[in-house]
């Protein structure tokens, strides 16, 4: 059996907001093994968003331990983690966190330019990560030529065009409507069904029902983590909707 990819022991953060203490993880501790697809749930102010910025190196904890393939990085200095972050995560936000003025290939290729990767490579890898999500014709158009669905798989994209261990999705449907949301979704899934460790945080129980584990949050510490039993099949969810609306699948 492999080792798990991800393992927090005890992991605790806080903020001090108006000369109040809010604790926003209290003790966390949580094991993911590799090719996981694994949804983080929670109300605001949960602990959830702190998790996963922890988990993607945007943040260190107060306490506790986290260790990414073995690596133990709860400690590292912020070079370190802006390492870590550049080898082994990519990440997809709810706003596309797209250059305007940059083509989608461009946009694809901007992780391997701050690694150093010459321009001839940088350009064959994004190419390959566009046309993997779709989206080979679209390369040279800017975020405004492309629907917010579009806008999205360049993101995803983006995030793998590194050859990442670990996707982090922050609400990455949370832009979207319903039938682009299963697009990406299924679009998740496939890349889950290939080994990617997929983890996704969202507010919502309809997206969550794609993932194949559910951990929820609240007030900074898990109170459930359970398997789903038949996660939803978002690609054959995308088709009944695209059949009930026939000119909605143009969109994404």
């Amino acid at each position: 059996m492999s080792p798990p990819l991800i393992v927090t022991r005890g992991l605790a953060k806080s903020y001090e907001l108006g000369g109040y203490v809010v604790h926003a993880l209290r003790g966390v501790s949580v094991e993911i093994a590799p090719g996981e697809f694994v949804a983080v749930m929670g109300p605001s102010g949960s602990g959830k968003s702190t998790f996963m910025n922890l988990l993607g190196c945007l943040d260190t904890p107060d306490g506790g331990e986290y260790l990414l393939a073995g690596e133990r990085v709860s400690g590292l200095d912020r070079d370190a983690l802006a390492a870590i972050r550049n080898r082994r995560i990519g990440f997809v936000f709810q706003s596309f966190n797209l250059l305007p003025r940059t083509s989608a290939l461009e946009n694809i290729a901007l992780p391997l330019l701050y690694c150093g990767v010459p321009a001839e490579e940088r350009n064959r890898r994004a190419a390959a990560r566009l046309a993997e999500v779709g989206l080979a014709e679209r390369g040279h158009h800017h975020p405004a030529q492309l629907s917010g669905g579009q806008q999205q798989r360049v993101a995803i994209a983006r995030a793998l065009v590194n050859d990442p261990v670990l996707i982090l999705a922050d609400e990455p449907t949370g832009a979207l409507d319903t039938l682009t949301s299963c697009e990406v979704m299924a679009l998740l899934q496939q890349l889950n069904a290939r080994g990617m460790t997929v983890v996704l945080v969202t507010h919502e129980r309809d997206i969550a029902d794609f993932a194949k584990r559910v951990i929820t949050f609240r007030d900074g510490a898990v109170v459930e983590d359970h398997v789903v039993a038949a996660p939803k099949d978002a690609a054959a969810m995308a088709e009944r909707l695209r059949a009930a609306q026939p000119q909605a699948g143009a969109r994404a």
